[in-house]
């Protein structure tokens, strides 16, 4: 039985002498957002969060927060921004009564397509 890839889509067009950025299938995020928000997508730390959720598999964003050695409220905002993009699913979980939401990364692959 193999695994299936899942992939997400992205298109850079470079029109008029900047790029426009195009997100097939997200949530939240504008049609033509710019790469300004590409940008904020693709960087180390995002990578290292990434990583981290497939090698580490968190029970919680506290506990990766913790593994990573980030604060709590900096580690939420980029899962909040990585799940925008569909990148990362959020898992509602109870532990002793209390509700814990658990990051799975969604995807196998980012394509990224560039036009000019």
């Amino acid at each position: 039985m193999s695994k299936q890839i899942k992939t997400k889509k992205i298109t850079l067009s470079q029109k008029s002498g900047k790029f426009s950025v195009i997100f097939h299938k997200t949530r939240g995020i504008k049609k033509n957002s710019g790469i300004l928000t590409l940008r904020r997508l693709l960087t180390n730390e995002k990578a290292r969060l990434l990583h981290t959720i497939k090698t580490k598999n968190p029970d919680s964003i506290y506990a990766l927060a913790k593994l990573l050695g980030r604060d709590f409220k900096a580690v939420r905002q980029d899962i909040r921004l990585l799940e925008q993009f569909g990148v990362i699913e959020l898992i509602s979980a109870y532990k002793k009564g209390r509700e814990h939401l658990k990051p799975i990364v969604d995807v196998s692959q980012l394509n990224i397509l560039i036009n000019l």
